[in-house]
């Protein structure tokens, strides 16, 4: 009898399976694209993380992938976008599983620079479109750390 692996369990091993040039172009997939969540394509332009890999030069055919990332999404029958936490969920895993490559620490370092310099160039060409300097703030500000975090009170 076959054992259900949590959704988020088989993410990230279909992630672990995918080439090395197909997680880095699918980190690159998700800053760059709107990623969709039960579809390849919907009619507004996004597209699945798959194809958002394929598009820039990650070309790996991997239902697997596919397959996990619906589940884990609980995606229906209609195309939506993938939410926020869906798509810093996907990043992590990614990023996490390239760091654990031989010499993935050096590559993913700079990987991950250069995506923090595009969407920084992102946000402040938002930002100088729209007048709202939030924009800028939002992909710029960092991450509190755990000791920085308010204790909570049991009640």
């Amino acid at each position: 009898m076959r054992t259900l692996r949590r959704p988020a369990q088989e993410l990230r091993t279909a992630i672990d399976c995918l080439p090395e040039r197909t997680r880095i172009a699918m980190l690159e997939g998700i800053d760059e694209s709107s990623i969709i969540v039960g579809a390849y394509t919907d009619p507004r332009g996004g597209v699945c993380p798959m194809l958002a890999a394929h598009r820039r030069g990650g070309r790996t055919s991997f239902a697997t992938f596919a397959k996990a990332w619906d589940r884990y999404t609980r995606a229906g029958t209609r195309a939506r976008p993938a939410s926020e936490r869906e798509l810093r969920t996907l990043r992590a895993m990614l990023e996490a599983s390239l760091a654990e490559l031989p010499g993935g620490d050096s590559s993913l370092t700079d990987e991950v620079s250069r995506v923090k310099a595009s969407r920084r160039a992102l946000a402040e060409t938002a930002a100088e479109g729209t007048g709202q300097g939030f924009v800028r703030e939002l992909f710029t500000r960092r991450p509190k750390a755990a000791s920085e975090e308010p204790e909570r009170e049991l009640v």
